[in-house]
């Protein structure tokens, strides 16, 4: 028995292995093709629900194919509800997993004969290049995968006459749901469907278990698949959230209808299929969990978008805490939503002239913090984007809404660079390494510290700093090419040199600016451009 124990877990890990690979494998053949297909097939709910569960039946990953309809939704390529349907359909697309077992993996014993691909695929995977070592990748996972199911048959059949049926919850409701139960926490265990499902069919196949416990077992392993699911959006983003939610939902209701079809089915099968019953019921198994995924499909589709709506109003946006005073309720009063926008830019603006400093002396969590900036500078753009336009005053005067709304619009432009500084780590990691940049970071990253703490009266310093640079950037220039000449530094050090000392100058510039817009928001200036206010 303990023989067969070990045998049964190698090949359960085995098949885990094999889908593991041959999907990296189909994804990498697959390449960007497969973004461009969910992006050019999905025009709605039902086109996103068949896009779905073809290409999570070509790739064997529901997984992949739910990654990708957020990043799309997060990207404004679909809307929530278009991508729903992809996230559905995918639940289909799993179920070929079960068919290959059935059909192939138990009556044909392939495991057999598949080391003949093994070899193969994996000397592709180890010396061929491009979509050809990935093509050996997935031909390699293919053949793990059958002889995984080989491997779990006979260690299974170890198990006849010691595991019969009436070893488990007999088949009443209660039973049912005990063997639900038990199909959830084999599929949280391997935290895969498609291995709990071929678990399901080879123990059926070597009668441990009767047709209608293996379809309860099913339905539950269904149901658990979205636990990693509903795992992954904790701290994830908004989009993630809200598919994570409706692939519980989804599933759950599925799993409850599946759970209540049972008897009908076990009726079905008996009545109209005695001898697929007898001879083969991994095919009536997988036919039935086949059958209650296109169902769910067919039953959701018809309410998609209110369920998007529904799942939207949930999960509602959080904003970052820098955009809490945006609310959208004042948008009805443009001038009002416009003087909003001067206490959280302010604050934005100090927290961006902080981070930066950080950055600049190396402080642990820093990226973190740029992240949060970026995001709120994100939210601040679409909340002035929203506002309505007001027409102008008579003489083409702008209304004082109008003013603060070009405020605000050149100081998020300026913010947005200074986050896009922030990310060019090679430079600010060039200021922090040379000697020769030493003093030019501290001041940099002094002044910058200083203006967090007043953002808009930090304006006459940034101005006199970003001039200074301004002015003492070719002689910056030629002192790195005078002693790259002389072979005191490599050209590399040169160049990062030059682009160090660029990057402070335009920190400075935009910062200065940014004052400027902070310090009119507030009345303190009036409208006007400053010389030179085009340059980047």
């Amino acid at each position: 028995m303990t023989e067969s124990l070990i045998r049964s877990a190698g090949g359960l890990a085995l098949f885990l292995l094999g889908m593991l690979t041959m999907t990296d494998g189909l994804r990498g053949v697959a390449g960007r093709g497969l973004e461009r297909t969910l992006e050019r097939l999905t025009r709605s709910p039902t086109s996103g629900a068949a896009t779905g569960a073809v290409l999570t039946a070509l790739i064997q990953s529901s997984s992949a194919t739910t990654v990708l309809a957020v990043g799309f939704v997060g990207s404004g390529l679909l809307d929530f509800a278009n991508a729903l349907g992809i996230v559905i359909g995918s639940n289909v697309g799993t179920t070929v997993t079960g068919w290959i077992v059935a059909a192939f993996g138990v009556q044909l014993e392939l495991g057999a004969i598949a080391p003949v691909a093994l070899l193969p695929g994996v000397l592709a995977r180890l010396f061929a290049r491009g979509r050809a070592r990935d093509a050996g990748g997935a031909l390699a996972g293919f053949a793990l995968l059958f002889m995984g199911i080989d491997a779990l048959r006979d260690g299974l059949a170890g198990f006849q006459g010691l595991v019969e049926p009436a070893h488990f919850p007999p088949d009443t409701w209660v039973g049912r749901a005990e063997l639900v139960g038990i199909g959830a926490a084999i599929t949280l265990v391997t935290q895969s469907s498609s291995a709990g499902v071929a678990l399901a069919i080879v123990a059926l196949s070597n009668g441990l278990v009767a047709l209608p416990q293996a379809a309860a077992l099913v339905v539950g392993m269904d149901v658990a698949t979205t636990a990693t699911a509903a795992l992954a959006t904790i701290g994830a983003s908004l989009p993630a959230r809200r598919t994570g939610l409706a692939h519980v939902i989804y599933n759950v209701l599925t799993g409850i209808g599946a759970f209540a079809l049972l008897p009908a089915f076990a009726a079905a099968v008996a009545r109209f299929a005695p001898d697929v019953a007898a001879q083969r019921p991994e095919l009536a198994l997988v036919a039935f969990h086949t059958f209650f995924n296109f169902a769910g499909v067919v039953a959701v589709l018809p309410v998609a978008r209110p369920f998007a709506r529904l799942v939207e109003a949930i999960v509602r946006d959080r904003p970052t805490p820098f955009t809490r005073r945006l609310d959208r309720r004042l948008l009805a009063e443009p001038a009002i939503a416009a003087r909003a926008l001067g206490p959280t830019l302010d604050e934005l603006a100090r927290k961006t002239f902080a981070t930066l400093g950080e950055l600049l002396d190396g402080r642990a969590g820093a990226r973190e913090r740029l992240d949060l900036v970026e995001l709120a500078v994100g939210e601040t753009q679409a909340y002035l984007a929203a506002i309505p336009v007001v027409p102008a005053r008579a003489a083409g005067r702008p209304s004082l809404a109008q003013q603060r709304v070009m405020h605000a619009l050149h100081a998020l432009d300026r913010l947005d660079r200074l986050v896009a500084r922030g990310h060019q780590t090679d430079r600010i990691d060039a200021l922090r390494a040379d000697p020769e940049l030493a003093a030019l970071r501290a001041r940099a990253s002094d002044l910058l510290r200083a203006c967090a703490q007043d953002a808009r009266r930090g304006g006459d310093a940034l101005a006199k700093l970003a001039s200074e640079l301004e002015a003492s950037e070719h002689a910056a220039r030629e002192r790195a090419v005078a002693a790259t000449a002389a072979g005191a530094i490599p050209t590399e050090t040169a160049l990062e040199r030059m682009d160090a000392h660029r990057w402070a100058e335009r920190v400075a510039h935009h910062a200065w600016r940014i004052a400027h817009h902070l310090a009119a928001l507030e009345g303190d200036t009036p409208l006007g451009a400053i010389p030179g206010d085009d340059r980047r």
